[in-house]
C-alpha cells in the first residue's frame, strides 16, 4: 500500500508552531516511506478568508524546505486541493446521507440550544443534543419552514455505540456514541457543509492512508469514523500529536515568545535549524542525535516513536542548534541571508565588495544566535563614524588617549597593516610609553571602535586596511578631545 498523508491547514492569517510541527511530520512520515506528502486548504470559513492568509501558508513550508507534492501550485490527479472549490462533490455526498435516510434537518434555534444544554448542566449531565427534531412529520418540518426558520443537517449517531481506533501516537483510544454530544451538525443553516464532514469526503476520494494531526482533534475522530462507516469508505489509520507547551507548561502561546513560522524566520533562524528543532518535539531519534540533516530526518523518523506526553518548547535549545547552524553554515549562502538584516539596519551593502564582506561574516558569525544579531556585531566593521560608548569616554583618560595618539603615528608610517604588524607596532607603543595589560589594549581598542569589547583586534584591523584604521583613530581622538572634562 502507497502511503499518502496530507497536510491541511486553514489559511487564518499566520502559522504556528503547532501546524509547522504537524505539516514537517506528515512531510517526514511520506519521505521516510517514500509516499506522497499532500496539501490541502481548508477555506471554507468565507467571513476568515484571505488570499495573503493562503500566502503565509506557501511561504511558511517553502522556508522550511516542506515541498509538497500534490496540492495548490503543483496540482494532482486527486483535485481540486481547495475545499472553497469542492462545494458540488460535498453536496453529492450530503445527497447520498439523505437516501440513506442517515440525516435529518434540524429547526432548533440557538436560544432553544442553550436553554436545552443549561437544563442537561443543571441536572448534572453533560450538554447533548436531544434529538428533538429527529422524529418530526413532514407536516412538522413544513410548519417551520412557513415560520422562516433555516434548518441545519444533523448526523443520526448510532446509538449504544463505542468508536474504537489504535492510534499510532496515543495508542487504542475508545470513545461512547453517549459521549459526541448526540446527533451532531454537518451542515449549517446557511448550507456551508461542516468541518467533520468535509474532512472525510476529502481523506477518503484523495485515499488518505494515514492522519497524522494534533491531539486536540481526538474528540472529532469518533465523529469522523462514524462518517466513513456510513460511506462505506476505509477508513484510516490515525496518529493524533502531543500538545506543544511552554517551559512553564501552559500551552504554547505569545506570551512565551514567537509563535508563528513567519516570526522565526524574520527574527533570522535559519530554517535548517527550526525544522531539526520542531521535528524533536515529541519525536527523539533512538541514537541520541540532535543536530539532524533533511536526509537524516527522513532516514531516522518513525511515528511509532512520537511520544504521547506534551512536548515542551525550549527557546534555549532553538538557540544553542541555531548558533550551531550558523557557525556551520556555507559562507557564501550565510552572508545571502544576513544582508538583508545590514540593510534594513541602514548600511550600505553596496559599496563593500563581497569577498571582504563575506570574511566579515567568517570572523563574525559565532557571535550570531540569530542572523537579526548580525548588525550589532559586523557593524565594528561596516562603520568608521561611531560614537564613543560611555563607559570607554570614561575610561579614557589623558594618558590612555596618548596611547591612541602614538599608536596613530605609528600606523601612518606604514605602507600596509595586518595582523602580524598591528601586534609588533601595539607591543612598540607600550614600550615607548611604558604602558601594557590593559591601559595599552584598551584605548586602542576604544580608539578603534568606540566600545570596550568586541572582535580581536588584528583581525579587526587586517579587514579594515590602513587607511580605515587611520580614518577612525582621527575620528575617536577627534571626539573624545571634544568631550566635557
Amino acid at each position: 500500500m502507497s502511503v499518502r498523508v496530507r497536510f491541511a491547514p486553514s489559511p487564518t492569517g499566520y502559522m504556528h508552531v503547532g501546524n509547522a510541527r504537524t505539516a514537517l511530520f506528515n512531510y517526514l512520515f511520506a519521505r521516510h516511506h517514500n509516499g506522497t506528502f499532500i496539501l490541502r486548504i481548508e477555506d471554507t470559513d468565507v467571513e476568515r478568508h484571505s488570499e495573503d492568509a493562503v500566502n503565509v501558508i506557501y511561504d511558511a513550508l517553502k522556508w522550511m524546505g516542506l515541498d509538497w507534492d500534490e496540492g495548490p501550485l503543483k496540482g494532482g490527479d486527486f483535485g481540486p486541493y481547495r475545499q472553497s472549490k469542492r462545494m458540488d462533490i460535498y453536496q453529492k455526498y450530503i445527497e447520498i446521507l439523505k437516501e440513506k435516510g442517515l440525516v435529518y434537518e434540524c429547526f432548533c434555534t440557538k436560544e432553544e440550544l442553550d436553554k436545552m444544554r443549561q437544563e442537561q448542566l443543571k441536572r448534572g449531565l453533560p450538554p447533548k443534543y436531544s434529538g428533538k427534531c429527529r422524529h418530526l412529520t413532514d407536516e412538522e418540518r413544513e410548519k417551520l419552514k412557513k415560520e422562516g426558520r433555516k434548518p441545519v443537517l444533523r448526523f443520526k449517531v448510532p446509538q449504544d455505540r463505542t468508536v474504537i481506533w489504535k492510534d499510532l501516537v496515543k495508542g487504542a483510544i475508545s470513545i461512547g456514541a453517549d459521549q459526541l454530544g448526540g446527533d451532531f451538525v454537518i451542515v449549517r443553516s446557511n448550507g456551508m457543509p461542516v468541518y467533520n464532514f468535509v474532512v472525510v469526503i476529502d481523506d477518503a476520494l484523495m485515499e488518505i492512508t494515514h492522519v497524522i494531526r494534533g491531539e486536540d482533534h481526538i474528540s472529532n475522530t469518533p465523529k469522523q469514523i462514524l462518517l466513513y462507516e456510513a460511506f462505506g469508505f476505509k477508513v484510516p489509520e490515525f496518529a493524533h500529536l502531543p500538545m506543544i507547551l511552554g517551559e512553564d507548561r501552559s500551552k504554547l502561546s505569545k506570551r512565551h515568545g514567537s509563535t508563528s513560522v513567519a516570526e522565526f524566520k524574520e527574527k533570522g533562524y535559519l530554517p535548517e535549524a527550526f525544522t531539526n528543532f520542531i521535528a524533536l518535539l515529541g519525536w527523539y531519534p533512538k541514537d541520541g542525535k540532535e543536530i539532524l540533516s533533511r536526509d537524516e530526518l527522513i532516514e531516522r523518523f518513525d511515528i511509532k516513536d512520537v511520544n504521547s506526553s506534551p512536548a515542551i518548547f525550549n527557546f534555549e535549545k532553538l538557540n544553542w542548534m541555531n548558533r550551531e547552524y550558523i557557525k556551520a553554515y556555507d559562507i557564501s549562502k550565510l552572508t545571502e541571508l544576513i544582508i538583508p538584516y545590514l540593510e534594513k539596519a541602514g548600511f550600505d551593502i553596496e559599496k563593500f565588495d563581497r569577498k571582504w564582506l563575506e570574511k566579515v561574516v567568517e570572523v563574525t558569525r559565532d557571535y550570531l544566535t540569530v542572523l537579526s544579531d548580525a548588525p550589532t556585531y559586523m557593524e565594528t566593521f561596516l562603520k568608521d563614524e561611531f560614537e564613543i560608548e560611555k563607559d570607554a569616554a570614561e575610561f579614557m583618560d589623558e594618558d590612555r588617549l596618548n596611547v591612541v595618539e602614538k599608536f596613530l603615528e605609528k600606523v601612518e608610517s606604514l605602507d600596509e597593516i595586518d595582523g602580524d604588524i598591528f601586534k609588533k607596532i601595539v607591543k612598540e607603543t607600550g614600550k615607548e610609553l611604558k604602558v601594557k595589560g590593559k591601559n595599552l589594549f584598551m584605548p586602542i581598542r576604544v580608539g578603534l571602535t568606540g566600545k570596550m569589547k568586541g572582535v580581536e583586534l588584528d583581525i579587526l584591523v587586517s579587514l579594515l586596511g590602513k587607511d580605515r584604521v587611520i580614518k577612525r583613530l582621527h575620528h575617536a581622538i577627534s571626539k573624545l578631545k571634544r568631550r566635557e572634562p
